[in-house]
C-alpha cells in the first residue's frame, strides 16, 4: 500500500498533518539528521580552531563557506543520502560521517585532509545528545512558546472584555459566590504564564567527552590539552550548557524536566478547556456557527465544543506520553543500552499532541462568546449566595451565631429576595451597613474580580 496520509499510523502524519507541520522542521527525522550533521560540522570547525590540534590547521575561507552552505542549505536530498548510506552500513551517525566525507572529497586546508578529524574522538552520542538537545530548544522557541503566547494573549483579552460581567461560582457544582466570567479567564492567563514561563526555563544541556564519558581517546591522541575545557567549551558554542559527568549517554535528566514542564502546561490547559466546555453545556459561552459547518450528523441543531474537546484529547496523549518519556529516559543499564534510542524518536509525538491541543483551543476561543442574558438569569434566581455577604457583616459587629442564623435560613433552600429582605431588616447592625446588605444583589457581590481581571 503505498504512503499517503490516508494510510498513515499516526495521526500526526495523517489527519493532523498539516496541523503538525510546523514541528517537522525541528523534530522529524529529516530534522535529526540535519541537527546531527551541523554537530558534525561545528566540531571539525572547532577542532581546526584549536591551537594545540595542530595536524588540522584553522580552516581556509572556502573551506569554511563550503561547510557553512552544507548547514544552512541542508535539504531532504541530503538526507534522503544518509539514509541511502545508512542502509549499506547499518548506522545512523556513522553515515553521517560518510556523507560527509563525500562532501569533503578532494577538500584541502593548508594541503592538510580533513576527513581523519571528521568525528573525531566522536561517540555517536556525543552527536545524538547535542542534535536533539538543539532540537528541543528550538522546536520550543521558534513553534511552541509562540503558539503558548498567542492563546495566552487571547485569553488575556478575553479577560479584559469580559472583566465585568458578573457570574455565578459553582464550587462541587453547586451555586458559589459570584464572580466574572473575566476573572475566570484571568485565573487560566496566570497559570498558562507560570507554566510556560517554567518550560521557558528548562535549560538544555549536552556532554562532548567521549564512549564512556572520560575522554579516553581524546587524551591519548593528544595528552597535552585541557579536553574537559575544550568540551565543554564546544558544548557552550552551541548555546547549550556542559554537563562534565555522565557515561557514555548524555543521562536525559533535563530533557525528562522538559517534560515535566510541558506536562504540567498540558495539565493547566485542561483544566482550561473543561472549564469553558462546562460553561458551553451551562450556555454562559457558546461557539459561533460557520457557514456550512454540520454539528451532527442527526442533530441538525447542534453547535459542538469540538475544539475544546479535540484540544482535551490531544492533552491527554501528550501528558501520557511526556510522563513516559521523563520516567523512562534517565533510566539506562551501566554506562550505555539502546532502550533510550527508539524512545527519544518519539519526542515528536509527544510534542505535536500538544501543539495540536494549543491550535485547537486558539480555533475554538476565536468562535467563543458569552451570553450576559443566560448567565444573568442563573445569577438572579441565586439569592441565596448573599447569605456569605450577610453573615460576615454580621460577625463585624459581634453577632457570634450569624453563621448559624444564615445557615438555617438558606441551606439547601430557594431563598426568595423578599425572605432576605425582611431578614436584613430586623439585624442589629449600623444604618448604613443594612442599607448596603438591603440594596445587594447577587451581580453586584463580585468583590475584586473585575479589577484582578482587568489587571491580568
Amino acid at each position: 500500500m503505498d504512503s499517503s496520509p490516508l494510510t498513515a499510523l499516526s495521526p500526526l502524519d495523517g489527519r493532523y498533518a498539516s496541523k503538525a507541520a510546523p514541528l517537522r522542521e525541528f523534530l522529524s527525522e529529516y530534522a535529526l539528521i540535519r541537527y546531527r550533521t551541523l554537530v558534525e560540522v561545528r566540531w571539525l570547525q572547532f577542532l581546526a580552531d584549536e591551537p594545540g590540534v595542530e595536524e588540522l590547521p584553522p580552516l581556509e575561507r572556502p573551506v569554511k563557506d563550503l561547510l557553512n552552505q552544507l548547514i544552512d542549505n541542508f535539504s531532504i536530498e541530503d538526507a534522503q543520502q544518509v539514509k541511502s548510506l545508512e542502509k549499506k552500513i547499518n548506522h545512523d551517525v556513522k553515515a553521517v560521517e560518510y556523507f560527509l566525507r563525500t562532501r569533503l572529497e578532494g577538500v584541502s586546508s593548508s594541503s592538510t585532509r580533513l576527513e581523519p578529524f571528521l568525528h573525531f574522538a566522536c561517540t555517536s552520542e556525543d552527536i545524538n545528545n547535542l542534535a536533539y538537545a538543539l532540537m528541543l530548544r528550538d522546536a520550543r522557541h521558534r513553534v511552541l512558546l509562540p503558539r503558548i503566547k498567542h492563546l495566552t494573549n487571547a485569553l488575556r483579552t478575553i479577560a479584559h472584555a469580559q472583566a465585568d460581567l458578573a457570574m455565578l461560582s459553582r464550587t462541587h457544582g453547586q451555586a458559589a459566590s459570584p464572580t466574572t466570567l473575566g476573572k475566570e479567564i484571568a485565573n487560566f492567563v496566570y497559570r498558562l504564564e507560570v507554566q510556560a514561563e517554567r518550560f521557558a526555563a528548562v535549560r538544555p544541556v549536552g556532554k562532548f567527552n567521549g564512549a564512556v564519558g572520560n575522554f579516553n581517546a581524546h587524551a591519548i591522541a593528544y595528552p597535552e590539552l585541557d579536553w574537559r575545557d575544550i568540551g565543554e567549551r564546544f558544548v557552550r558554542s552551541l548555546d547549550l550548557q556542559a554537563v562534565r559527568y555522565t557515561t557514555q549517554i548524555e543521562p536525559h535528566d533535563w530533557i525528562a524536566e522538559y517534560a515535566h514542564a510541558l506536562s504540567r502546561y498540558n495539565t493547566v490547559l485542561t483544566d482550561m478547556c473543561r472549564d469553558l466546555w462546562s460553561y458551553i453545556s451551562l450556555g454562559y459561552l457558546r461557539s459561533r456557527t460557520l457557514p456550512g459547518e454540520v454539528g451532527s450528523s442527526t442533530m441538525p441543531h447542534k453547535v459542538n465544543p469540538i475544539d475544546f474537546e479535540n484540544a482535551e484529547g490531544n492533552l491527554g496523549l501528550s501528558t501520557a506520553l511526556l510522563g513516559f518519556l521523563a520516567d523512562k529516559l534517565p533510566i539506562s543499564r551501566w554506562q550505555r543500552d539502546l532502550t533510550d534510542s527508539t524512545v527519544l524518536r518519539n519526542l515528536g509525538v509527544a510534542i505535536g499532541h500538544s501543539l495540536l491541543a494549543i491550535d485547537a483551543c486558539q480555533k475554538g476561543l476565536e468562535k467563543l462568546e458569552a451570553d450576559p442574558e443566560r448567565i444573568g438569569r442563573d445569577l438572579e434566581a441565586s439569592t441565596e449566595v448573599l447569605a456569605e455577604a450577610i453573615q460576615t457583616v454580621m460577625r463585624r459587629y459581634g453577632i457570634n451565631d450569624a453563621y448559624e442564623q444564615l445557615k438555617e435560613l438558606t441551606r439547601g433552600r430557594a431563598i426568595t429576595r423578599d425572605a432576605l429582605t425582611g431578614f436584613i431588616a430586623q439585624l442589629e447592625i449600623p444604618e448604613d451597613a443594612r442599607a448596603r446588605l438591603a440594596s445587594l444583589s447577587p451581580a453586584q457581590y463580585i468583590g475584586l474580580a473585575a479589577q484582578l481581571a482587568r489587571e491580568i
